[in-house]
């Protein structure tokens, strides 16, 4: 058997069905209404014989075979115990980690799937559970920063000899046979139903069944292919049956979906543990026969005790060979990749891009390490795209480089983490600050004079433009106050007002600019006081305009002569009438 097989041909224990059982009934009783219990609490269900899976009727796996490991009876998370309030111990927690690269290869599948087939309600869980029996989550997560296998992953030759019959499809393509077929990578995906079946998970332009982030968006493709719906158990039922035709395959699947449903978490790239049972080895099936009893020995005289000897040196184990270091393995730390101040207006754009490097305990740039930048803090700023989170590979000098950030509304510092994938060393962090919108001009649309006559109103509604830097400042706050002199910017309580809701006078108002840029004062009334007053707008960011307002007295009128009155003025006496 070559080093690029499964792994060790242990027993297949006749209690992994049971265990597989029990964790079947679990699931089901969680996705009634396919599903009944007896008086005894016992459950059964319901569901009819599995949809037939269509053309590849050998499964994608070809029926290959598949671990058979179960997962620990205990939960990922024990519950305490009701005697002594603690928890117990149990060996849950190692089997509940999922390698880093892995873990995000299953999540990112199960994104895009929510998007393209959304009735297919597919888990991350249940890729990983496949995951599971098919490569032990990639041989434990042995895969580079874009997520390929370090080794080729292959199943046993399909010559019909234990196996299905499946001759070459792909002249050696995939697995390297051309003359038959063998399951290849972390999915098992055999080379003709990959032809069809193969995503690009990753965009890199490839669709390569030895990568986790193709096989894993392939094998959810192939689960949601029929429109099952996997929220129900009998369209759970008929995916998984479909990918492997085998009962016994479909219990193992289910009780590991159960079981990371209850809980997992991310571990280090290889560091993962893979499975050693395995369903085609049937060594150890037969039961042993005890050895006959020895007859009972007459106790006789005790002979003298021998004078004990040097015991002898413990023979050394063999040590058991490492596997080959990635470059993830060799990071020793990171270092800031001379990233500039991160500051940006609110709504805008960060100019500076944050730069990470990964570097060897002696300095050395490690390029092909993944690195994850994280926000956080109290703080809606995002990357490009809107996301808070974003994983980037280093580039042939070690430097990764983030997406671009963007500030939200929220204003103030934040942090990015700059971690490895796969790898537990030091984060870097990075400060950020978010300021407030600003204008550094204030100009005015129109330039004609802003008069009125007591106790009027200003025919003219004032429009400004705010800019920063040139472009239109947008959705930034400004206060406009009617000021009593320029040297005494306090409120003026004479002179020209505004109105609140209520038409009371106010004078001081405080609004804020379009998208355009542009920024409309109210309509302005006078009162009964005549003069020419200032009108003084500032912004934030420190943007002043002062405006001239006047207001006149009305024009004095000529009074309009009595016809029936004498035209001369120092003449008092009335004309003579005619007689």
């Amino acid at each position: 058997m070559s080093s690029a097989y499964f792994g060790s041909r242990l027993r297949k224990g006749a209690v992994n069905t049971t265990v597989a059982a029990l964790a079947v009934a679990a699931l089901a009783a969680s996705q009634a209404p396919d599903v009944t219990a007896d008086s005894a609490g016992r459950q059964t269900t319901t569901d009819a014989p599995a949809a037939d899976p269509g053309p590849a009727a050998d499964g994608a796996t070809g029926n290959s075979p598949y671990y058979t490991d179960l997962p620990p009876l205990n939960s990922p998370n024990p519950a305490p115990s009701a005697s002594t309030g603690t928890t117990p111990a149990g060996t849950g927690s190692s089997e509940a980690g999922i390698p880093a690269t892995v873990l995000d290869a299953y999540k990112k599948a199960e994104a895009k799937l929510a998007q393209s087939k959304p009735g297919c309600n597919l888990p991350w869980q249940l890729l990983a559970a496949i995951g599971k029996v098919e490569s032990g989550q990639a041989r434990g997560g042995r895969v580079s920063a874009d997520g390929t296998t370090l080794a080729p992953i292959l199943g046993p030759v399909l010559n019909g000899v234990g196996f299905a019959n499946i001759s070459d499809t792909d002249n050696g393509a995939y697995d390297g046979d051309s003359t038959y077929d063998r399951a290849v990578g972390p999915m098992q995906f055999i080379p003709s139903t990959w032809e069809w079946a193969g995503r690009d998970g990753n965009g890199d332009g490839r669709k390569d069944p030895n990568n986790i982030y193709d096989a894993a968006l392939a094998a959810g493709h192939y689960l949601c292919r029929y429109s099952w719906d996997m929220s129900t158990s009998s369209g759970l039922r008929s995916a998984i049956l479909s990918y492997n035709n085998s009962t016994d395959y479909y219990n193992t699947v289910i009780s590991w979906l159960e079981y990371y449903r209850k809980g997992s978490h991310e571990i280090p790239d290889g560091t993962g543990s893979v499975p050693s049972n395995r369903s085609d080895d049937d060594s150890g099936t037969t039961p042993r026969t005890p050895a006959t009893p020895a007859a009972p020995h007459k106790p006789g005289k005790p002979n003298k005790p021998n004078k004990p000897g040097t015991p002898a040196e413990p023979s050394t184990p063999p040590a058991t060979p490492k596997p080959p270091a990635t470059p993830t393995d060799t990071v020793h730390h990171l270092e800031d990749a001379g990233t500039a101040p991160l500051t940006a207006m609110a709504g805008d754009a960060f100019t500076a891009r944050i730069g990470t490097r990964t570097e060897t305990a002696a300095g050395k740039a490690v390029a092909k390490v993944r690195v994850r930048f994280t926000i956080t803090g109290d703080t809606d700023a995002t990357f490009t795209g809107g996301e808070s989170v974003a994983t980037v590979v280093t580039d042939g000098k070690g430097v990764a480089s983030a997406p671009a950030l963007r500030a939200g509304e929220k204003t103030g510092a934040f942090t990015v983490r700059a971690t490895v994938v796969g790898r537990t060393v030091t984060a870097v962090t990075y400060r950020a600050t978010v300021t407030e919108r600003a204008a550094d001009t204030l100009t005015r649309a129109a330039t004609t004079d802003l008069t009125c006559e007591v106790g009027g109103e200003f025919a003219e509604e004032i429009e400004l433009k705010a800019a920063y830097g040139g472009a239109a400042a947008d959705k930034v706050a400004a206060t406009a106050t009617l000021i009593t002199s320029a040297e005494e910017p306090t409120t003026n309580d004479k002179g020209p007002y505004f109105k609140d809701a209520d038409g009371n006078p106010v004078r001081t108002w405080t609004l804020s600019t379009d998208a355009d840029g542009l920024l409309k004062l109210p309509k302005l009334y006078a009162d009964d006081t005549a003069g020419t007053y200032l009108l003084r707008v500032t912004t934030a960011g420190g943007a002043t305009l002062t405006l001239d307002l006047t207001v006149t007295a009305p024009e004095p009128t000529t009074p309009t002569p009595d016809p029936g009155e004498s035209q001369d003025p120092a003449d008092p006496s009335p004309e003579p009438s005619a007689s």
